[in-house]
């Protein structure tokens, strides 16, 4: 496993126990679409924000395109109702974290069913998103076995929990 590979395997593993009911992210988002998505929210979650179409009105990706940095998911201003539905799924409290470099942003939404995030978790968190951030900025400085391993890795994470 290349270095770059396992460090981001590993970052990853560091978010999931950071975020007990699960996150999404979406690292470098060009345009509409990451080169890396991994997602381990509840599937009947992911079903029902697919099958509803939220992304349109879910005010952490609004929030995340517009802002650089970390806010609580009870800090947002929720219009649709979208992170009302997100607690019926036991996605009751989160974080949104946003980075920007160059022509491409990372996205991520961290959710915990019990209780808020401390600040000192939402600081290790924004630490990781940004570790994976840097270390998959220049794809094409990264050798063609890393890339396709790292896809890979999205497809397997995305495993979304029942």
């Amino acid at each position: 496993m290349a270095s770059t590979q396992f460090e981001i395997s590993e970052t990853l593993g560091q978010l999931n126990a950071l975020s007990p009911a699960g996150y999404a992210l979406g690292i470098h988002i060009e345009y509409t679409t990451p080169k890396f998505m991994f997602q381990t929210y509840p599937k009947d979650w992911l079903d029902y924000y697919s099958r509803n179409g939220l992304v349109m009105s879910d005010p952490m990706v609004a929030w995340a395109f517009e802002q650089d940095g970390a806010t609580r998911w009870s800090a947002l201003e929720d219009p649709a109702g979208v992170m009302v539905k997100a607690a019926e799924h036991g996605l009751a409290y989160g974080v949104v974290v946003s980075i920007a470099s160059d022509d491409s942003r990372t996205i991520c939404g961290f959710a915990n069913g019990e209780r808020e995030f401390t600040d000192e978790e939402i600081a290790t968190i924004q630490a990781l998103v940004t570790k994976i951030h840097d270390n998959t900025a220049d794809t094409a400085r990264l050798d063609s076995k890393t890339v396709e391993q790292l896809k890979k890795m999205s497809i397997m994470v995305t495993h979304p929990r029942s």
